[in-house]
């Protein structure tokens, strides 16, 4: 199986040759991966070089004369260091593009904390009219890809090394139920749903998958959470944890409730080993998944990893 960049770089060229107002903006990073497409297309596949900031004012550049730029590089350079570009040469103006970001949360070790960027969804959390699409698979990757290019609105398409053993359907752009249960609601978010599935397994609970983390589907939550005591959430995120909590209180603002949110921590691991070694460090394998599930439904994670909300009932209290 190809793996998401490459279905990305593959995905992308054929677009290119499909959709004329398509353009590509790179900064370095996957140029060889789109070397025949810059070769047909001259034009629109365009290199501006360790620029990042260069790059997201390109690309909002040829969005405002009407083309629907797909910008890419690895997540920290993309979304944290232009960030002011993003914020105001997209968002201030009006316009959108497609960013396409590689190697989020500490999908390389090797690369070290500058290459690492798990705050990346939670900061475009702090922008108005982002699309968030977070794969599980690489055909989860193509038919997002090819579902944000149609339009004009910004979307964060965020590619992973990691991914689930088969695709699930991305039809609609809401959470879609896995696995139906009474005991609460788990809610796996792209690569880690195989891992919430080992984590869950006999047990009594609702799982949901979600690849469109933005807009959050409150409505689905609410379906699955629709209980006449309390509803219990853990949201399990391939990212910084508890970046989507507080979507998820909205949502449950007038039932009681309690959200736990599992992810990536934010204390910085400087031995940076190997990707396994992440997931495990941060909880997020399927044995540390379990026992964080397991605890908080029966009621004995610490106060520290909950969401209080109206009507919760915080252990301690």
């Amino acid at each position: 199986m190809d793996n998401m960049r490459e279905r990305f770089a593959a995905t992308t060229s054929r677009l290119l040759d499909e959709d004329p107002r398509l353009a590509v903006v790179l900064a370095e990073i996957t140029r060889d991966g789109f070397a025949d497409a810059a070769r047909a297309h001259p034009g629109r596949v365009v290199n501006v070089g360790i620029r990042e900031q260069l790059l997201i004012g390109a690309a909002a550049g040829m969005a405002l004369t009407g083309m629907r730029p797909v910008v890419h590089t690895f997540a920290s350079f993309l979304v944290e260091r232009p960030f002011e570009q993003v914020k105001l040469d997209l968002g201030h103006q009006g316009v959108g593009a497609v960013l396409v970001s590689a190697g989020g949360s500490y999908d390389w070790p090797a690369g070290g904390f500058t290459h690492m960027s798990p705050g990346d969804v939670a900061l475009l959390d702090t922008l108005d009219g982002w699309t968030v699409h977070v794969p599980g698979h690489p055909d989860e990757a193509e038919a997002l890809l090819r579902r944000a290019v149609r339009g004009d609105d910004r979307v964060y398409v965020r590619l992973s090394v990691q991914a689930n053993q088969r695709p699930r359907p991305v039809a609609g752009g809401g959470f879609h139920t896995v696995r139906e249960g009474h005991g609460g609601v788990v809610v796996a978010v792209g690569p880690l749903l195989d891992a919430v599935l080992e984590a869950t397994e006999g047990m009594d609970v609702t799982v949901l998958y979600a690849t469109t983390v933005r807009p959050f589907d409150g409505a689905a939550l609410r379906w699955a959470t629709d209980a006449p005591d309390r509803a219990d959430v853990v949201l399990v995120e391939p990212y910084l944890a508890g970046t989507s909590t507080a979507a998820a209180n909205d949502a449950l603002a007038d039932r009681p409730h309690r959200v736990l949110g599992l992810g990536v921590g934010r204390k910085e691991l400087r031995r940076y080993g190997q990707i396994e070694e992440h997931v495990a460090a941060h909880g997020l394998d399927a044995a540390s998944l379990h026992r964080s599930i397991t605890g908080f439904l029966a009621g004995t994670s610490p106060a520290a990893g909950l969401s209080p909300a109206a009507g919760t009932r915080t252990p301690g209290r």
